[in-house]
């Protein structure tokens, strides 16, 4: 799905809604390859809603960025 249509159609991030995405992301620790997926998926969409505006884009930077804390194995293919 292209992350900016679907910011441009949606409402923008939040940081509530990135607590959340962390939350899962926490819960999915035990599955590496799934847990990075989710991260990157936050971290692209954080993006997005920053590329379009977001008002509090350093807020939600820094929110996505907690996915560093999390413990699993992160790789590129």
């Amino acid at each position: 799905m292209d992350e900016i249509a679907r910011i441009n159609s949606e409402p923008l991030l939040t940081a509530e809604d990135i607590a959340h995405r962390l939350a899962a992301i926490h819960a999915a620790q035990n599955d590496d390859e799934r847990a990075h997926g989710m991260e990157d998926d936050l971290h692209r969409d954080v993006l997005a809603a920053i590329a379009v505006g977001a008002p509090d884009a350093s807020l939600l930077a820094a929110a996505a960025l907690r996915t560093e804390t999390l413990d699993f194995a992160r790789w590129c293919g």
